[in-house]
């Protein structure tokens, strides 16, 4: 099927229709913040579901009943997505957290009146194409990408869901005020997830011990989270997204590129990159 069958056409963006119905998206731009809410911002395929686990747990005191009795999509829930609207989010106790896949641009108005907690993560975009190739291979809501050369063309375009990976990011970065965002990359939470962690806790003002931070580190990492249950998507029924084709939570790495892009692929990717992110004033773990 193609993008008309499959997409809504929302702020300039592709979004899937099954999961952001109209009344999704209009939950969306009517909700409400509070000061303390914690928002996780991701282009897909950036890390979203690794921070489902780890602010759980920081905010939990690392307690892991934070993250093993409800799926992450409800802990830590999309508010753009259908689901969001069933969850009587205005009675959750605070701090909740939440989940978008937006472009800044694209935030509600309370969102910038409010100006909640921002965690945004960002990974190299050779590495978000590479698991998106493999994602959108193995769901039934999303467009087959077809030949690898023709979706990396639509990558580059902006022409997925959630649209440009470039815009996405140079929005974020560019956001009129950065004081109440946390920036953090995949490929860091790789390198050092103990230092990560602890940066993410002294941001969101939870005071953790180093025992703790150790526990917390230990529990979130891939192979562990790997085996959750209320992390991994097992739950999700096969129709809609097919595990024997792809598992969700793949590999967890930096450079998963290198196994999927042709040299010539790569090159060009690296010349796209280049040009669109020339004014970019930010020191990306991956240059």
């Amino acid at each position: 099927m193609t993008e008309a069958d499959l997409y809504t056409l929302y702020k300039g963006v592709y979004v899937p229709t099954c999961v952001h119905p109209p009344q999704s998206l209009q939950y969306y731009e009517e909700f409400t913040f509070r000061p303390n809410d914690i928002l996780i911002v991701t282009y897909p395929k950036s890390g979203t579901t690794w921070m489902q686990e780890i602010v759980p747990l920081i905010m939990s005191g690392g307690d892991p009943a934070s993250v093993e009795t409800l799926p992450n999509w409800d802990r830590v829930p999309w508010l753009e997505e259908q689901r969001a609207c069933i969850l009587n989010l205005e009675e959750r106790p605070s701090p909740r957290m939440f989940a978008t896949h937006f472009h800044n641009n694209m935030m509600p108005p309370s969102f910038f009146k409010v100006k909640p907690k921002v965690i945004y993560v960002m990974r190299n975009p050779k590495d978000v194409f590479t698991s998106s190739f493999h994602y959108y291979g193995m769901t039934s809501f999303l467009v087959k990408p077809g030949p690898q050369s023709e979706f990396l063309c639509k990558f580059l375009d902006g022409q997925v869901m959630f649209g440009s990976w470039f815009d996405h990011v140079k929005g974020w970065l560019n956001a009129e005020n950065k004081d109440h965002i946390l920036y953090i990359s995949y490929e860091e939470l790789i390198m050092d997830l103990k230092d990560s962690v602890a940066r993410i806790s002294q941001f969101l003002e939870k005071s953790l011990d180093a025992e703790v931070i150790d526990k917390i580190a230990d529990r979130s990492v891939f192979k562990n989270m790997k085996q959750n249950n209320m992390s991994n998507y097992s739950a999700v029924p096969r129709e809609f997204m097919d595990q024997t084709k792809s598992e969700f939570l793949r590999k967890g790495i930096a450079g998963d590129w290198k196994n999927l892009l042709t040299a010539s692929e790569a090159k060009h990717f690296d010349a796209v990159y280049k040009d669109k992110m020339k004014n970019v004033k930010y020191k990306f773990v991956w240059d």
